[in-house]
């Protein structure tokens, strides 16, 4: 069979290319309608959508870094609050010990008026002023035998006439000779340090019997008897065969200034000797346990300093604190118990030279300089001006150290 002839539509246009006519306008409608009414493209869609999402997911961030900034601030808020108040306790607690301590004084002042005073008043003299705001007293215990020793101390780490007055205005330093009376009150010996006392002007004048077995009730009258005339930081006491360098010992007191409570010395720890006649012989070694056992922690005695409120702590109870026959024991002993910070400072038990000479030679002077084996400087009277010259900070460190 032949094939047939396409049908003629119109004026003869075939169907076949009317069909394409339809398609092709067909596209074309498509076209223009994408071109008038901006149907995107798909992969635009995915485009646009992917950065719809990230401008709404960086909004989110956002949002959620302000509710955590505004979290952190309350938080913050909060620490700034409970600090102050932290603050706030401490100051009112560091006040009301402060308190705690003037009333305690004055009233151990006022019970020690007339014959129980720490300190010998003379007669007619003027009632005690208000006590004077100082940073430290250095007692310096002495005896009446020992004359040269003092004037080796005056002429060496100690100073005299208006520079010990300076020393008092400017740093706020008390230094005095403290000793008590004879067994003859007003004989020889108490008239020959009233005339040093005198020319000197540097003795604390105990009501107390010297007595080298005496020295535990000494040492507790000097605390009160200092605490009632100066209001200080610190107390120290030092043997008068001791080297001193002012500026370091300021220096190390200034670093525990601000604690309440602190006893500062070479920490030791002796055995309690209980056989008589030995040096140091413990008469109550059996209130120490068994045979060989030590004493507690306790500073040596040959220079110690204790903070204000164990003094004042002293000068309260001393009529009912039992006292050894070592001195520096009595005063361990007396804070146990107590909420006490030792502080081992080995500063203050250098030896004499050569160690103290090489420590000073490296820029770094000892507080204090003695001998172990003599328990102070050997022979101090002959070797003080030798041990200052090689050990000491030099005249001027005291007036340029800032406390």
């Amino acid at each position: 069979m032949g094939l047939s002839r396409p049908h003629k539509v119109g004026n003869g246009v075939s169907a076949r290319w009317v069909s394409l006519f339809c398609i092709a306008s067909f596209f074309l409608g498509v076209l223009v309608v994408n071109r008038l009414w901006g149907v995107p493209d798909p992969e635009k869609i995915d485009e646009e959508a992917s950065s719809l999402e990230k401008r709404q997911l960086r909004a989110l961030h956002l949002n959620v870094n302000c509710e955590k900034k505004e979290a952190a601030d309350r938080a913050g808020d909060i620490l700034f609050q409970v600090s102050q108040t932290h603050d706030v306790i401490m100051a009112l607690d560091k006040t009301i010990s402060s308190l705690e301590v003037q009333l305690a004084a004055a009233r151990a002042s006022k019970a020690d008026k007339g014959e129980g005073s720490p300190v010998v008043t003379k007669t007619g003299s003027e009632p005690l002023k208000e006590r004077q705001k100082v940073f430290f007293v250095m007692g310096i215990m002495t005896a009446f035998s020992s004359r040269k020793r003092r004037e080796s101390i005056r002429e060496t780490w100690m100073p005299q006439g208006d520079e010990l007055k300076k020393l008092e205005t400017e740093k706020g330093i008390i230094m005095r000779f403290v000793i008590g009376h004879s067994a003859t009150p007003g004989g020889v010996l108490d008239r020959a340090i009233d005339a040093e006392d005198e020319k000197h002007k540097d003795f604390l004048r105990l009501n107390h019997i010297e007595g080298y077995h005496e020295l535990s009730s000494k040492t507790q009258i000097y605390f009160a008897a200092a605490v009632a005339k100066w209001d200080a930081d610190f107390y120290i006491k030092v043997d008068d065969d001791v080297h001193i360098n002012l500026g370091m010992v300021g220096s190390t007191l200034a670093r525990h200034r601000s604690k309440p409570r602190t006893y500062i010395g070479c920490m030791k720890s002796g055995p309690v000797l209980a056989n008589k006649g030995v040096k140091y012989h413990e008469p109550e070694y059996w209130k120490f346990g068994e045979e060989g056992n030590k004493y507690f922690r306790h500073a040596t005695g040959q220079i110690y300093a204790i903070s204000k409120d164990l003094a004042t702590y002293i000068s309260v109870h001393r009529h009912i604190l039992h006292r050894y026959a070592n001195e520096d024991v009595s005063l361990g002993s007396w804070f146990i118990g107590l909420d006490v910070e030792h502080i081992d400072e080995r500063s203050l038990c250098c030896g004499t030279p050569p160690e103290c000479e090489w420590k000073a030679q490296a820029g770094n002077p000892c507080a204090a300089s003695f001998d172990w084996s003599c328990s102070g400087i050997c022979k101090s009277v002959e070797r003080m001006e030798e041990v200052h010259q090689r050990c000491g900070e030099g005249d001027e460190a005291i007036w340029h150290t800032s406390f």
